[in-house]
């Protein structure tokens, strides 16, 4: 089922209200500051030296020399892997953002979703979210290198990775066979309305991205926004300090009210409840929207809130029975 968190209009069409808190997603709700943008960025076609720097700033961001391009989100990259080369059998370590096996299915594979690691060995393409979404599990880089080796292709979805480097495969993107490396922006940055993503891997196979994505895949505004957040390494420390604290801080508020940590990273957190549908509802009569799974009735996902009042009223609101 291709259910995705940020359906905030259903929230507001069953509830009611304009005023909603919207945690559904793992999206920073403090995000990076826009400053004012050159006409040129609204105006002008974007240009083969704006997405040159966009490049070199994200290869310094995110610590790689590997080949790689700019998207309209990790997302686009998900939907042109499957059409890279000739359908077979993939594998998904689920379960995760449903949008892989999704588009995979759509494309011909034969897909299954796997719950270990090593069961996704002997796949012609296998997916791994690392950490994951929505339960945090985590791979360590050099696990992932020896399954490179063991499929044909390996899809490592880092789009919650921001937080966490040392935990990113990218930098033997360019040299370890078969390998692509998605990255996200708008989550960690806080802007997923540019609609701005990367994927890394070997020449060929970037080339072959490239060609499918058509010469503007990304509008200039973003190409300018993101080569600016990019190179801002004081605001992403900050970010990243400020987070792991506030990921305490909900995890207290949702243990008060007795619900248990599945897992999440930092920028959402999985927790165990009681009934799902039921804790989502008694936020929802808050104006917080959150969550939830259809394939697990108990859990309940939350994105960090971003201000003091957002505090407030999830903590007011975990407190209510």
């Amino acid at each position: 089922m291709r259910d995705h968190g940020g359906n905030i209009d259903w929230a507001r069409a069953r509830y009611g209200g304009t005023d909603w808190v919207d945690l559904s997603t793992g999206i920073n709700r403090c995000p990076w500051p826009v400053p004012d943008l050159p006409r040129a960025a609204w105006t002008d076609l974007p240009t083969a030296s704006a997405k040159a720097a966009l490049m070199a700033a994200a290869r310094a961001a995110f610590g790689t020399d590997a080949p790689g391009l700019a998207l309209a989100g990790a997302q686009a990259a998900i939907q042109m892997l499957p059409r890279l080369g000739p359908v077979g059998r993939a594998r998904v370590l689920a379960p995760t953002y449903n949008e892989h096996a999704a588009n995979l299915r759509a494309a011909g594979w034969q897909v299954q979703e796997v719950g270990e690691l090593a069961d996704l060995a002997g796949a012609d393409l296998a997916v791994v979210v690392n950490p994951n979404n929505p339960d945090g599990r985590r791979h360590a880089p050099d696990a992932l290198r020896a399954l490179a080796g063991q499929v044909g292709r390996l899809v490592v979805d880092e789009s919650f990775a921001d937080a966490d480097p040392d935990l990113s495969l990218i930098a033997a993107a360019g040299a370890v066979p078969g390998l692509v490396v998605l990255r996200s922006f708008g989550k960690f940055w806080g802007l997923a309305g540019l609609r701005l993503g990367f994927a890394f891997a070997e020449a060929d196979t970037v080339a072959r991205l490239e060609e499918m994505a058509g010469p503007w895949p990304v509008c200039g505004a973003a190409l300018e926004i993101g080569r600016l957040a990019l190179a801002d390494d004081a605001w992403r420390r900050a970010t990243i300090a400020r987070l792991a604290q506030e990921a305490v801080q909900i995890d207290a508020l949702a243990a008060a009210a007795g619900w248990a940590l599945v897992g999440g990273t930092a920028l959402f957190r999985t927790y165990d409840t009681p009934d799902a549908a039921a804790a989502q509802d008694r936020l929802a009569r808050h104006r917080i929207w959150s969550r939830i799974f259809p394939y697990s009735p108990r859990w309940i996902r939350l994105g960090l809130p971003g201000s003091t009042a957002e505090w407030d009223l999830l903590a007011r609101a975990l407190a209510t029975p």
